[in-house]
């Protein structure tokens, strides 16, 4: 088993890819803390396990995510896959709106990961690995406020990967295109024309369809064990080909 005798705490554990992401780490041998704002979401992804953590609330709340990490008795990965989008334009976008998705996007990725980082160093090192997106590097269409904050966790990651490596800390990122999740479907929702939307996205993916939880999941269990040892600081795309279209 790849991930055994490690402790792993994933964000975004509810649905998408942080469910599968940690069902993925407790099969190759990892005990994992599942966190994330929606219980019902949680309850349901841990009856679907054998035995995680279970920690509910805000990724953005300084006090609950130093708590979380304080009840581990250690920690070897960190992966932040809570993230939200309002799908708008610049000018569309309210300041409060901005605000909370940088808060969950990147202030909550530099919560997590700053809270983690003395636990990870104190058990001799560790894995962290962000969850940002295609569009952090091309840009997108009516999410202006998402593609800025994915930017911003692409550059924390690699800075800490810069900042930590003597303390033998990889950090990576995971950049996903559009992947078969709850999140892409309310994309979708909120669109005048849903199926255009859809449509036009599937294009722009040569490899013709859109990536599922589970290959986001494979990318993350390579970043999160040994057999990344020498990888850090890296963005992993896992976008069917979008940037390369």
């Amino acid at each position: 088993m790849r991930l055994a005798n490690k402790t792993a705490l994933v964000t975004g554990a509810a649905s998408g890819i942080g469910a599968e992401v940690a069902k993925s780490f407790e099969r190759e041998g990892a005990r994992v803390a599942l966190v994330d704002r929606n219980g019902a979401g949680l309850r349901e992804v841990a009856a679907a396990m054998k035995a995680p953590l279970v920690f509910e609330g805000d990724v953005a709340d300084a006090g609950f995510v130093q708590s979380t990490v304080e009840a581990l008795a250690k920690l070897d990965i960190v992966l932040t896959a809570a993230g939200m989008s309002v799908g708008k334009k610049l000018a569309d976008t309210s300041e409060e709106e901005w605000d909370r998705v940088f808060a969950v996007n990147a202030k909550g990725t530099f919560l997590w990961v700053r809270a983690a980082l003395p636990k990870m160093i104190a058990g001799g090192g560790g894995s962290v690995v962000t969850v940002a997106s295609q569009i952090a590097l091309s840009g997108g269409r009516g999410s202006a406020s998402y593609a800025a904050s994915k930017g911003a966790v692409i550059a924390l990651t690699r800075s800490v990967a810069l900042d930590y490596a003597a303390d033998r800390i990889r950090a990576n990122v995971i950049a996903p295109g559009a992947i078969e999740t709850p999140f892409l479907h309310r994309s979708f929702a909120r669109q005048a024309d849903p199926g255009a939307v859809r449509q036009r996205l599937l294009d722009r993916h040569p490899l013709g369809r859109f990536g599922t939880v589970e290959e986001v999941a494979r990318a993350a269990l390579f970043l999160a064990s040994d057999e990344s040892s020498f990888t850090t600081g890296s963005v992993l795309m896992v976008e069917g080909g979008w940037n390369a279209a």
